[in-house]
């Protein structure tokens, strides 16, 4: 494993997307639109190898994005799906490889404990590389779709990651960030856990130590002032409105680039974490199924006395968002799933728990660097309940393998500034627990 597979930065492109002629427009160009769309996210998030990625996609026929020998294959995989779309890349990170190689013999799939694995994925089955290697096409073409009939994505060791849309490109996507999300979180945690298993661990670790051990740049982002609904000059109305005119456009600007800092940054992968702002009698937060890099035209305006039915297609977190701002001073909260803070979050020695289900159950009373960890799931009984009451001295918290609530008293810098600080202390201390617990 070369050290260059952990750089933070990914220069370069996947192959050019050549077998597409131009259109004025049809699905054909669309479809094209889409492939460039998440090629460039995958290259931004450092997720996939920029010469790795291949998209496939089902119209009269199955098509790439490039020439590639995998078409064939690939191919065959459609005709045992119901799928329209298919994404094969390698993860920049080893560790889906590392997880497969850890496995006891006779497994056939990955179990993390995370939010985003049991929300979303429930397991990733994997297909080792003994068994892949010296099959016919036509046994790996089974044993894919076996895989995928299962679950949106799956594991070929050495190889990469195959994911699916069922309907969309964006779909494949989510599946592949997914599982670098997810394979991440479990392969740092299994480290502290069980230490290194293999012969090579310790050098890949380490390489991925000297590149990721460092705090993003924050320095490029600027911050509008709040109050903001009082950020606006009044100006004369015919209608008058509860909020000063351009107020709802500056609130809206402003969610939509946070939105954006928190998944360039690497807080969060863009389709999951939300975000919002309270006026003092609406709550404006970004749509449910939306993208924290493209929340224009998906951010819902909620009365925060219920009177209408503007939450119906609100996030899901809604609740756990009224919840702080009714408890609070909080005027801005941000929700993320930074990867070592949620690391160190499901990090517990007690033995002999009687608790299982640790991401809803645990009553525990933990914390890491100083900031709280709760359990909760999502609704009004969860996390709207363990949330608030976490966040009331220091405006932040971890909820057990999920990810970060932050507030700010006025505006989004705090609540922002409050994220980044706690993944870097927790980043922080990763290394060095890792350091005391493998130490020779």
């Amino acid at each position: 494993m070369h050290c260059s597979s952990f750089e933070r930065g990914v220069n370069g492109a996947a192959d050019s997307l050549d077998i597409y002629s131009e259109y004025r427009y049809n699905p054909e160009k669309d479809m094209h639109d889409q492939i460039e769309k998440y090629t460039q996210k995958l290259l931004r998030d450092r997720t996939a190898v920029p010469e790795s990625i291949r998209f496939y996609r089902l119209d009269d026929i199955v098509s790439a994005n490039r020439h590639d020998e995998w078409l064939p294959l690939f191919s065959s995989v459609f005709q045992g799906l119901d799928i329209t779309a298919l994404l094969f890349a390698r993860l920049t990170l080893p560790f889906a490889d590392l997880l497969v190689a850890r496995a006891e013999p006779g497994m056939d799939r990955l179990v993390p404990k995370d939010s985003e694995t049991k929300g979303f994925l429930h397991d990733i089955p994997f297909i080792r590389k003994k068994e892949w290697e010296g099959a016919s096409k036509t046994d790996q073409t089974t044993m894919i779709v076996r895989c995928l009939k299962e679950r949106k994505a799956a594991i070929i060791e050495g190889l990469g990651v195959v994911s699916t849309g069922g309907v969309t490109v964006e779909q494949a996507y989510i599946g592949f960030s997914t599982i670098f999300h997810t394979t991440f979180v479990k392969y740092l945690l299994d480290v502290l856990t069980d230490g290194f298993k293999l012969s090579n661990e310790t050098m890949i670790f380490e390489g991925f130590k000297q590149a990721w051990n460092t705090s993003p740049d924050l320095s490029d982002l600027a911050f509008a002032e709040g109050p903001l609904e009082a950020s606006v000059a009044p100006r004369h109305s015919p209608h008058p409105s509860p909020l000063p005119q351009g107020a709802r456009e500056l609130i809206h600007e402003e969610i939509c680039r946070v939105g954006r800092y928190t998944v360039e940054k690497g807080y969060v992968d863009s389709f999951f974490g939300n975000i919002s702002y309270f006026d003092g009698k609406t709550i404006f937060i970004s749509q449910t199924t939306s993208s924290l890099d493209e929340l224009e035209g998906f951010i819902d305006p909620v009365p925060v006395d219920g009177s209408s039915t503007a939450g119906l297609s609100a996030s899901s977190e809604l609740p756990t968002h009224r919840a702080i701002y009714l408890d609070s001073a909080y005027r801005a909260v941000l929700h993320g799933h930074p990867r070592f803070s949620i690391v160190l979050s499901m990090l517990c020695d007690e033995k002999n728990c009687r608790i299982k289900d640790c991401n809803r159950l645990c009553d525990r009373a933990r914390s890491v660097c100083g900031v709280p960890i709760v359990a909760g799931e999502t609704g009004a009984g969860g996390m709207a309940r363990s949330v608030p009451a976490a966040m009331k001295q220091q405006g932040v918290c971890i909820v057990y393998g999920h990810g970060i609530f932050s507030a700010g008293e006025k505006d989004f810098r705090d609540a922002f500034m409050k994220m980044a600080d706690v993944e870097n202390k927790c980043r922080e201390e990763y290394f060095r627990l890792v350091e005391e617990r493998t130490r020779s």
